[in-house]
């Protein structure tokens, strides 16, 4: 199981330099194994680098964190093994194909993990079908697919590795909107199939309201807000003196409300707004 603890976690960058930053401090907060968590947070709000410290990318300057109850950084052991427990997709991952084909590119954590070939096969063919790439392509090049496609790929390179923990770091970023809707659907899929914990970093207020089960909303380096959806958009404007909106949904019902109609409190979702209307419709004309 792939519990995460962080345990007041700080890093500073540039430490003892002109240049040094603080970018995020005193973070404690502990994630269950197979959650699905939003991190969300205005751009340079810390989210970027609390997500860097759960695999060990980057190292606490203070604190401590745990991946299924071990000290991910106690030694260079520790930091190499939870990257394959740990799997990481940045913003912009199609940037980061370089294999000659498909294939290869999905194959090459499984590589490097020193599977057998035919495991190895297995998993690329089960990673390519949780994103919805064919096997068809699987002899062409990357490079020459379309921008969904490449970050399709890119996220069934990490998968293949069968993390316990799956990260990304704005998955959707530059989609369409089918784009968009297609890779979550995928990730929820791999969520569901898996039961694997699944941090989703985001600006989009409605993926979180509609996806997630936890939301951790960071502000200028803090965890400002920890809760569910329900809790977190229950506070409007905290949210918006961070920076940050509510979904759609919320901001809808808000200004009904205002206008006269009793609505309930907790709606965040097109779901809950249409069920609360007529429901309130239904009263009325009773």
């Amino acid at each position: 199981m792939s519990e995460i603890r962080v345990e007041d976690l700080c890093h500073t960058y540039s430490e003892g330099t002109p240049f040094e930053k603080t970018a995020i401090e005193h973070i404690s907060v502990t994630i269950p194994h197979g959650q699905l968590v939003a991190v969300l947070g205005h751009t340079g709000s810390g989210k970027s680098t609390f997500i860097q410290h759960l695999n060990a990318l980057l190292q606490p300057t203070q604190g401590r964190v745990f991946v299924g109850g071990k000290d991910i950084n106690a030694d260079k052991f520790s930091r190499r093994d939870v990257k394959s427990q740990v799997g990481l997709v940045f913003q912009y991952p199609e940037y980061q194909l370089f294999e000659e084909t498909v294939y290869q590119d999905i194959a090459f954590g499984p590589k490097n993990q020193k599977l057998s070939e035919g495991e190895i096969d297995e998993r690329v063919r089960e990673a390519a079908a949780f994103v919805g790439v064919d096997e068809a392509l699987f002899n062409d090049s990357p490079l020459e697919l379309s921008g969904g496609q490449k970050r399709r790929i890119a996220i069934a390179g990490v998968i293949a590795m069968r993390p316990g923990v799956l990260i990304l770091d704005e998955p959707t970023a530059g989609l369409d909107p089918a784009g968009c809707r297609q890779i979550l659907n995928n990730i929820l899929h791999y969520r569901e199939k898996t039961g694997s914990t699944v941090l989703l970093v985001s600006h989009n207020m409605d993926d979180a309201a509609r996806l997630a089960d936890r939301l951790l909303v960071f502000d200028r380096g803090t965890l400002a807000m920890d809760g569910t959806p329900e809790q977190v958009f229950a506070e409007p404007e905290k949210l918006t003196a961070i920076g940050l909106n509510v979904p759609q949904a919320a901001a809808l019902a808000m200004e009904l409300r205002r206008q006269g109609l009793a609505l309930p409190g907790a709606i965040y979702t097109h779901e809950q707004l249409k069920a609360a209307i007529l429901a309130e419709r239904g009263r009325r004309t009773c």
